[in-house]
């Protein structure tokens, strides 16, 4: 299945239908009075998060939903028949933004989760409705209300524990395939992973998600390369693993270049806690590896450590890190969100 994480839709709610004009005229029913009934409801546009899907590819051949009209009113005080919802089905992550790109309009991020789009319109009354001790043969109906359309974008950032970031052949993909069930495409060339990558990653009887995205390269922010569109999915994630190749003639340029490129896409990013990771530490030796840590700490990083998907050097405690940052973050968003009353201890 092919991996698309943007789309752009058109979504239209039902008109409700309109209310009816009509009087009894049975023989054996004197001033019968109005019996129209009223129009019925137009169908609404729902967004559902539902499980089992990664892309929107679904919204690349169909880009128009538009829910049924409601159906008229009739005599005998029947009313009309309320038009279908129409239910876009969505993966969880996906942001629905309004036509300019610029308003959050829903952010599905729970299985089942559902919000109207575009609701239906009302149904018109009928002339019954009407019907009073001073007006007791009223000919007036309403038409119903219009529906609502409007273009909406749907936006997938995929949810994940911890991102891996760097420059292409930075060793993202061997990385994943080693800590992981995933098997992303691993070559001696750039740009071989071409769309974003889920892998469970399982430390001590844990679990979390990594997510790889394509590599990044200078001015990504400004369209080259493959641009920092990716980056979106890294932006919900806990904690960022930036591979640094060991091997490369700049390692410190890059690992600079990647700051750069994160802190002009969000600032937000940019400031999202770190860990980097000196690849391919088993083509280097021990004087190699304390020189380029040294260098990466002088420039601004952190927390450096040196490690190597091939022999498995330092990855054990490597994801034992990640997890427990992921952990803490957990624990500490939860508390924001459910706060102890003061009362408690």
């Amino acid at each position: 299945m092919k991996f698309l994480d943007q789309a752009k839709v058109y979504i239209q709610s039902g008109n409700g239908g309109p209310g009816c004009v009509s009087f009894r005229r049975e023989a054996h029913v004197p001033r019968g009075g109005p019996d129209g009934g009223d129009g019925g409801r137009g169908g609404s546009v729902i967004a559902e998060c539902v499980q089992g899907l990664n892309t929107l590819i679904d919204y690349r051949y169909q880009q128009h939903f538009k829910a049924p009209s409601g159906r008229p009113g009739a005599g005998r005080n029947r009313a009309g028949l309320s038009g279908g919802d129409v239910t876009l089905k969505l993966p969880v992550g996906t942001q629905i933004l309004n036509e300019d790109g610029d308003l959050v309009l829903a952010d599905l991020t729970e299985i089942g989760q559902r919000i109207t789009l575009a609701q239906g319109g009302d149904g018109g009354r009928g002339n019954a409705a009407f019907k009073s001790s001073t007006n007791q043969a009223p000919r007036r109906a309403d038409k119903g209300f219009p529906g609502m359309g409007m273009w909406v974008w749907l936006r997938l950032k995929l949810i994940a524990d911890a991102g891996l970031v760097g420059l292409p052949n930075a060793g993202k993909s061997t990385f994943l395939a080693a800590t992981s069930a995933a098997r992303p495409k691993i070559a001696d060339y750039p740009f071989t992973t071409l769309h974003p990558g889920l892998g469970v990653v399982g430390v001590d009887d844990h679990e979390f998600v990594l997510a790889d995205i394509p590599g990044l390269v200078e001015g990504a922010h400004e369209g080259v390369g493959l641009g920092h569109r990716f980056l979106g999915h890294v932006e919900r994630c806990q904690v960022l693993l930036h591979l640094v190749d060991g091997t490369a003639d700049d390692p410190v340029g890059n690992w600079q270049t990647i700051r750069r490129e994160l802190s002009a896409y969000d600032d937000d990013l940019g400031e999202k806690q770190e860990i980097t990771a000196i690849s391919k530490a088993d083509s280097l030796d021990e004087e190699r590896i304390a020189s380029l840590t040294a260098d990466l700490k002088a420039a601004g990083a952190d927390d450096v450590q040196a490690i190597s998907a091939v022999s498995g050097q330092g990855m054990t405690d490597l994801l034992r890190q990640l997890y427990s940052i992921i952990v803490e973050n957990r624990a500490e968003a939860e508390e924001r969100e459910n706060p102890t009353p003061p009362w408690q201890p």
